[in-house]
């Protein structure tokens, strides 16, 4: 699910749990999951589509807050 998405569906009400986890290809890397009603699950992805990941834990906080998430899980 892209920024775009995520901010829509956050206007139309909708609540997801957020999940940020260590990117499997990257240990050194953070990516973040999101699980919705009825067992869908979705990524943060950019405009081609890719998973995004970030090196660093505050420009993804930043990053979430820019997309209106008060609240994330943070997986070691």
């Amino acid at each position: 699910m892209n920024r775009n998405d995520i901010k829509a569906k956050q206007a139309e009400g909708a609540i997801f749990d957020t999940h940020v986890i260590a990117n499997p290809t990257d240990t050194k890397e953070w990516i973040v999951f999101f699980k919705k009603e009825a067992g869908r699950s979705y990524f943060l992805v950019d405009e081609r589509e890719e998973v995004e990941s970030f090196a660093h834990l505050d420009t993804l906080i930043e990053t979430l807050r820019e997309l209106g998430l008060k609240n994330a899980e943070i997986h070691f």
